[in-house]
Order: C-alpha cells, then structure tokens, then sequence
C-alpha cells in the first residue's frame, strides 16, 4: 500500500533500499483498522523532542522507519522498557535502547548468580516476558495469554541454557508479530547464562479471550 507525502518527518527503510521521504500519511479510504484497545494522544502524553535519528517501528503496520533528529512527537505508553510515540498522526515503538533519543536511560541489566538453579531462570525468563508489551495494548503478552509455553533445557554441545518459547497473537495477520517475536527473544537473551533464545509463532490452538489473566479481563471489561 502506498503512502503520502507531506512536510519531512520519517525517513524509510525499504529492505536494503533506504531514502529520506516526507510526513508518511495513510489515505483516508486506506487507513488500516486499530485494535479495540489502543494508547491514544491526551494532554497528559509526555511530549519529547528527537535529539538523533531513532530507528523506529509503524504501529500496528510493523514497518521500519527513522524519526529524524528534531521531530516532535508524545509518548502515549512506555511499558515493558520500551515507548510508543505518537508523531504526526502515526504511532511508532522506540525500543529501549534507543530511548536515549527522547531523552529516557537504557534499562539497567539483569543480574542473576552463575549458579543459579534452572528453576530461578525459569522464574526470571517468566519476569522477561512479562516485560513485552504489544505497543497498542497496555498489556503484557503474558497476561494477554499469547505466551504458551516457555522451556529452559541445556545444549547437548556446550550445555549451556537455551530456552524455546511457544507464544501466539491476537490476530494472525497482526503486523507487529514479528516485532514481538524478536522483542521476546532478545529479552530472553539478556538473562545471565542463557546462550540462546528461540521464539516460534504458533497458532493452535487460536487465542482467545479467556486466554487472558483475570485482571486483565477485569480491566478490559471483558469479564
């Protein structure tokens, strides 16, 4: 789908292809459906000001931009480490290691003693996980109920610790699943002795509703 152009503001990234464009506007008659839960720009947003060029994410297209050093934009979630920011009309997800560019610090890294116990990594890859956030939904994707299933086991050549993650959308079609799935897995990478990470997409069974924690249910008047 092509976009319009207006005043400079994103720079696009096109597989190897990348050029400067200007503002990237959906056509009316084109704009893509929101969620039913999304942030939204209030007066309350916290304004930010770009101070470098931020490799970004399209909210919900999953497609990457650069927000160029200047632009002006509100953060309307930052949950889990990273932001999302409204900037002119679009939503974008900044990843937290470059919150320096809207002035934030990156998360502080995880500790964890070199002996700990599988079942302490387990708890803490659990801890990492709820630190995913779909940038539209302020929710973690445990609590949504897309995370299946997460298994630390050991390498039969080094045995060192590698944990496979089983997790679904909300939607198949969903454009940020891709941008979770490596969201899951390099929080899982962070985590003291585990060398590796894989994260698979599944869709059986389908998510449903009542996949979801109580208080998220609760808070979503889906009870």
């Amino acid at each position: 789908m092509r976009l319009m152009e207006c005043s400079a503001v994103v720079a696009w990234r096109d597989g190897r292809r990348r050029r400067r464009c200007g503002r990237l506007e959906w056509p009316t008659c084109a704009r893509p459906a929101r969620p039913h839960i999304q942030p939204m720009y209030s007066r309350s947003s916290e304004p930010v000001q770009f101070e470098r060029d931020c490799d970004a994410v399209m909210v919900p297209q999953g497609d990457s931009v650069t927000l160029p050093a200047g632009s002006y934009g509100y953060i309307t979630q930052a949950l889990g480490g990273s932001y999302t920011v409204f900037v002119e009309g679009n939503l974008f997800r900044i990843a937290g290691k470059d919150g320096d560019a809207i002035g934030k610090e990156a998360p502080p890294g995880l500790e964890l003693p070199a002996n700990a116990s599988d079942e302490e990594v387990e708890a803490l890859v659990w801890q990492q996980l709820r630190t995913c956030f779909d940038p539209e939904i302020p929710f973690n994707i445990v609590d949504l109920g897309l995370v299946y299933e997460a298994v630390v086991s050991h390498r039969e050549e080094d045995n060192q610790r590698r944990v496979d993650v089983k997790m679904t959308l909300t939607a198949p079609g969903c454009g940020m699943g891709e941008i979770l799935v490596d969201d899951v897995r390099s929080k899982v990478e962070m985590i003291p002795t585990i060398a590796e990470a894989d994260v698979e997409l599944v869709f059986d069974p389908p998510w449903g509703r009542h996949m979801m924690s109580e208080a998220a249910r609760l808070e979503t008047g889906m009870l």
